[in-house]
């Protein structure tokens, strides 16, 4: 686990190499098929005849939940094991990694009508009210979903206003989870202004590799709109937005660093208060040393 441009991938098919291995990819945006360059999906030489799963199996019309995402691992997990090998999850979906070591509660299934509605109320009076919208039907969860964050903030509005129950008391009922023996580490970067340094970097690259030009190509391909998951996702939107003639290419570029950063730094909140996890620190040569040893020693 870590934040993005941390080095996670690397450092995965280094594993994968080292113990006979294959990855399960743990990332909202990598599901979706035709969303290359925005998403820093590795290419076929960077995986290094490495097995990937969960890559590109959905199209971007499509939603994946977190149920979506549980099942789908559990497939992975037994064919890969079947096989006599180490399943090795590796991403920055905290939510992805939270349900699969703490368990998920059946929560409603996602209704595009609701979370467009939800959207709408941001859009007219603004993200932090519709968090005190919460507050009111769900303190306690709202209480845990930061003011700034919209997809957490819809999520449980949008469960409360699907089912007339809300997420509290959902989370409070049984829970189902994947029985496995886990070893978790975390890869986090030595200094943050090196990250956001990282970040800005790796979006002028991903425009100079033409990220504009697929954005435009998903719009041409397939029947979206910016309230679907895949456009939500870091830097679509914000292109998305651009293309709408809604930000000109500097203030694109500008907005989609800084919610890469601000992605990165819940990413790090998640992980500083995760339990049961070995911290290591981004560029240490000696990560995968100490990867292995610490998988040898559960085994």
């Amino acid at each position: 686990m870590g934040p993005t441009a941390s080095g996670k991938t690397a450092l995965a098919i280094e594993l994968a190499q080292a113990l006979n291995g294959e990855v399960i990819s743990v990332d909202s945006a990598l599901i979706y098929t035709h969303m290359d360059i925005g998403t820093a999906k590795p290419s076929i030489g960077e995986m290094q005849g490495v097995p990937h799963h969960l890559i590109d199996i959905l199209s971007p019309q499509d939603t994946y939940s977190v149920a979506d995402f549980l099942r789908d691992t559990e497939v992975c997990l037994q064919d890969i094991l079947s096989r006599g090998k180490l399943p090795i999850l590796a991403g920055g979906t905290m939510m992805y990694f939270n349900a699969l070591v703490n368990g998920l509660n059946n929560l409603p299934a996602q209704d595009i009508k609701i979370r467009q509605s939800i959207q709408a109320d941001i859009d007219d009076i603004g993200l932090i009210n519709v968090h005190a919208k919460l507050a009111q039907v769900d303190p306690l969860t709202a209480a845990k979903i930061h003011p700034n964050d919209p997809q957490r903030t819809i999520r449980a509005l949008e469960v409360y206003l699907s089912s007339g129950k809300n997420m509290s008391e959902w989370q409070s009922e049984q829970k189902s989870h994947a029985n496995y023996n886990f070893v978790q580490f975390s890869i986090m970067p030595n200094d943050r202004s090196q990250l956001h340094e990282k970040i800005a970097q790796r979006f002028d690259q991903m425009l100079a590799n033409g990220f504009i030009d697929e954005v435009q190509g998903l719009r041409k391909k397939f029947d979206l709109n910016e309230d679907l998951p895949s456009i939500r996702c870091v830097g679509y939107r914000q292109v998305w937005q651009h293309l709408e003639g809604m930000l000109n290419k500097d203030q694109m570029r500008e907005r989609s660093i800084i919610a890469t950063r601000q992605l990165a730094k819940r990413q790090i909140t998640w992980l500083r208060n995760w339990q049961n996890i070995i911290e290591m620190e981004s560029e240490n040569d000696k990560n995968l040393a100490l990867v292995i040893e610490k998988v040898s020693a559960s085994a």
